[in-house]
């Protein structure tokens, strides 16, 4: 398997924080066309069919470590508590 670039990993850790395309693209100074584009890029990569598929895919593989869904996950929890 082709290794993911930097940005599709930014992309996936935001997709998996819950960010839409628009709101990613918004958050990294690019367009909504571009997150998707670099979407359809990882789904080819991975084998994935969807957004969680790729996540979950991602994180099977490595792409997305635990450190990095520990935080995400508290990140979320910090905002509930708020």
């Amino acid at each position: 398997m082709k290794p993911l670039t930097r940005r599709q990993r930014e992309v996936l850790r935001m997709v998996a924080s819950g960010y839409t395309s628009a709101q990613a693209g918004n958050r990294l100074g690019v367009a909504r066309a571009t997150i998707d584009r670099h979407l359809a890029d990882v789904y080819r990569q991975l084998g994935a069919n969807d957004r969680s598929h790729a996540v979950a895919l991602a994180i099977y593989y490595g792409h997305i470590t635990l450190p990095e869904l520990a935080a995400i996950a508290g990140v979320h929890t910090q905002e509930q508590a708020a």
